[in-house]
């Protein structure tokens, strides 16, 4: 089957276009860790400083960083996660938890959350309306955009 001219419009796609490049997620981690300066994000990623720059342009153009200056001379500046930015934290955790368990099975694990109750974050999605667990058998999708169905486009 030939690919569609014009894909499935999708919010996980339009999110993935934004903070899916390779880095972004790792730049978010680290800020919300309050490591906010260039040079730490430089040392705590791994990402070369060009790569860096430019994600961090683009979370800052998308709102979902600030840029504070710290220093006038040299100027120097630090990047803050704003409530958008914040509101990813929760993905960030998700994420965690899922290389936890599928990836760093019977290893010591390189970080641990602690939740404001003292004890270990372990985050769990649920239903805001009756507050389950969200559970994959549970779902079922609506498709909104016009022309599109659960398994495709509809015929022209």
């Amino acid at each position: 089957m030939a690919a569609t001219k014009d894909p499935r419009p999708c919010s996980i796609a339009d999110a993935l276009a934004l903070v899916g490049e390779k880095y972004s997620l790792l730049v978010l981690r680290e800020v919300c860790l309050g490591n906010g300066r260039f040079d730490q994000l430089v040392r705590n990623i791994g990402a070369p400083r060009d790569v860096l720059a430019t994600r961090l342009r683009r979370l800052v153009d998308a709102g979902i960083l600030t840029k504070k200056v710290y220093s006038e001379r040299p100027q120097r500046f630090e990047y803050r996660p704003t409530p958008a930015g914040l509101e990813l934290e929760p993905v960030l955790m998700t994420l965690k938890e899922w290389g936890d368990r599928h990836l760093r099975q019977g290893t010591d694990l390189p970080m641990v959350v602690e939740h404001a109750c003292g004890n270990e974050l372990v985050p769990v999605v649920t239903c805001r309306a009756c507050g389950d667990p969200v559970r994959h058998e549970d779902l079922t999708a609506h498709p909104q955009a016009p022309g599109w169905t659960v398994s495709g486009p509809t015929a022209a």
